[in-house]
């Protein structure tokens, strides 16, 4: 996820409480912050004004334009979820086909509640993710 988006001081939960305003997807939010914190190993940070993050690294692209992203994460926006995960390599076709009920953007992976989605595979992909990172980019993976 390229972008100028940057991590802030904005509390977590306080956002989820003050912007979520349905309580399956509030659920759904905090549940999901619970396993990418622990499939990741870090806290959960804002993003921008939506974004929940875990993480972060460095990225440069050949044409010099560098920044900062985070690892996984997601955003509970107004009409689904957005998810945060990416792993190129010929793992990801299989990971997505058996994801479940979902969409594809660009830059990320649109679903409308949690029970869509088999957490056994987005597990996968996360941690996926994590490690292609890893292997790919000055990554934080290893400190906070």
């Amino acid at each position: 996820m390229a972008s100028k988006t940057t991590a802030t001081e904005v509390n977590v939960f306080n956002f989820i409480n003050s912007f979520v305003d349905n309580e399956q997807k509030k659920q759904d939010s905090l549940k999901l912050i619970d396993l990418m914190k622990k499939w990741s190993g870090f806290e959960p940070k804002m993003w921008g004004p939506t974004m929940i993050g875990f993480g972060s690294y460095h990225y440069k692209y050949a044409s010099g334009h560098d920044g900062d992203s985070m690892l996984i994460g997601f955003s509970p926006r107004k009409a689904e979820f957005s998810l945060y995960v990416s792993a190129p390599g010929h793992d990801n076709k299989q990971l997505l086909e058996n994801l479940g009920k979902f969409k594809m953007g660009k830059a990320c992976i649109y679903f409308k509640k949690l029970s869509d989605i088999n957490l056994v595979t987005l597990e996968k992909l996360s941690i996926a993710t994590i490690k292609y990172i890893n292997e790919n980019h000055e990554c934080a993976c290893r400190d906070n």
